[in-house]
C-alpha cells in the first residue's frame, strides 16, 4: 500500500474514534494532536534528502608567480656581446694561403712527414697561445689531437701550422682533417664555409710505386684587363701539374685555333707543384666571340690523356 493510503486510512481510523466519543473541546484537541503525529510519522517514513551545494568546477593550483624569477621582456639576440661578453665568436675566421705536402703524395709504410698549412688570420682579434689546432675527422695519422697555437698571430697575420705525422703500416688513402678552437671551444675552419684545412696521403709498400699527374688546373689571364689597348690583347693560360713522386711529365698544348705546339716535358724530382704557361695574342681585327679555348693534352707511353679544355671570351669595344 502506498504512503498516501495509509495516511489516510489512519485519518479515517482516528476520526471514527473520537466522533464515537463525543465532539467538545477536548474532542477536537485530540484529534489535532492525532493529526500531528500522524503527519510527524509520515516524514519519518521518507528518507532524508541532503542538500547539495552549488556545482562548482575544481582549478589545479598553479605555482605563485612571486617565487619565479621576472621574465625579460625581451630576448637578447647579439650573441658573445649580451649572452656571453667574454666569446670569442668574433674571432674564428681564417683563410688557407698556401701548404707543402701536395695531396696523393705517396709514403711508405711507418715514413715520418711534416705537413704545413699556412692560415692567415682574417678577424679583428689577436690569436694568443690558448687556441688550440684540433684533430677533426678522419685519420690522426700517429699525431696528437689536440695542439696549442704554436705563436702569437694578429689580424691579417698568416702562421705557419706545422704538425708530425706518420704514414699508417697498411697500404692505402689516408685523409687527416683539422681545425682552429678558440680559448672558449668554438671551432672554426678556413674559408667562409669554415672548412677544415687536410691532407691526403697515399701509402706504398711496393718497391716501384706509380707515381704520376694527380691533377691539372688551368685557369687563362687577360692584359689588359679591358679593352684593347696596345695593339693586341695578350691572353696567357698557367696549367698547374700536381704529381705524387719524383716522375718524367710528357704534355702538348691544344687550343681553339689548331696552333698546337709540340710536345714539352719536365722531370720532378719528388711529390709537388709546377705550373707552364702559354700565350695567345689576338688584335681588334680578330673575330670578337667567345669559342677560344685552351686545353692540356698529357702523354702517357704513347696514350694521350686530355683534360678538360678553358674558354675564354676575347672583346674589344
Amino acid at each position: 500500500m502506498s504512503r498516501t493510503k495509509k495516511f489516510v486510512f489512519l485519518f479515517t481510523i482516528v476520526g471514527l474514534i473520537i466522533t464515537a466519543c463525543g465532539s467538545n473541546a477536548e474532542n477536537e484537541s485530540a484529534i489535532q494532536t492525532a493529526v500531528a503525529e500522524t503527519v510527524a510519522a509520515q516524514n519519518t517514513n521518507q528518507p532524508s534528502v541532503a542538500t547539495l551545494p552549488p556545482t562548482q568546477t575544481s582549478i589545479a593550483t598553479q605555482t605563485p608567480y612571486q617565487n619565479l624569477t621576472a621574465l625579460p621582456t625581451s630576448v637578447p639576440t647579439t650573441i658573445g656581446s649580451t649572452l656571453n661578453p667574454n666569446s670569442k665568436a668574433e674571432c674564428a675566421h681564417a683563410s688557407l694561403q698556401d701548404e707543402n705536402i701536395v695531396d696523393g703524395t705517396i709514403f711508405k709504410p711507418g715514413e715520418q712527414f711534416t705537413k704545413t698549412w699556412y692560415v692567415t688570420n682574417t678577424s679583428n682579434c689577436v690569436w694568443d697561445t690558448t687556441y688550440k689546432i684540433i684533430f677533426w675527422d678522419g685519420n690522426v695519422l700517429g699525431g696528437g689531437y689536440v695542439y696549442n697555437l704554436p705563436q702569437v698571430t694578429g689580424p691579417g697575420q698568416t702562421i705557419p701550422i706545422s704538425l708530425i705525422l706518420t704514414a699508417p703500416t697498411t697500404d692505402g688513402t689516408y685523409r687527416s682533417e683539422w681545425k682552429l678552437q678558440t680559448p672558449d671551444n668554438i671551432n672554426f675552419g678556413v674559408g667562409y664555409l669554415n672548412a677544415s684545412f687536410y691532407t691526403e696521403i697515399a701509402v706504398s709498400s711496393s718497391d716501384k710505386p706509380e707515381y704520376g699527374v694527380t691533377a691539372v688546373d688551368l685557369y687563362i689571364t687577360r692584359d689588359p684587363l679591358f679593352g684593347c689597348e696596345p695593339a693586341n690583347v695578350v691572353y696567357t693560360a698557367y696549367a698547374t701539374f700536381t704529381t705524387n713522386g719524383p716522375v718524367e711529365v710528357v704534355y702538348r698544348w691544344a687550343q681553339q685555333d689548331g696552333n698546337d705546339g709540340g710536345i714539352h716535358s719536365f722531370k720532378m724530382t719528388e711529390a709537388g707543384k709546377k705550373t707552364v704557361t702559354r700565350v695567345w695574342k689576338l688584335g681588334r681585327a680578330a673575330s670578337q666571340n667567345d669559342n677560344r679555348w685552351f686545353q692540356i693534352i698529357l702523354i702517357l707511353d704513347d696514350v694521350q690523356k686530355r683534360y678538360p679544355p678553358v674558354g675564354f671570351t676575347h672583346e674589344c669595344p
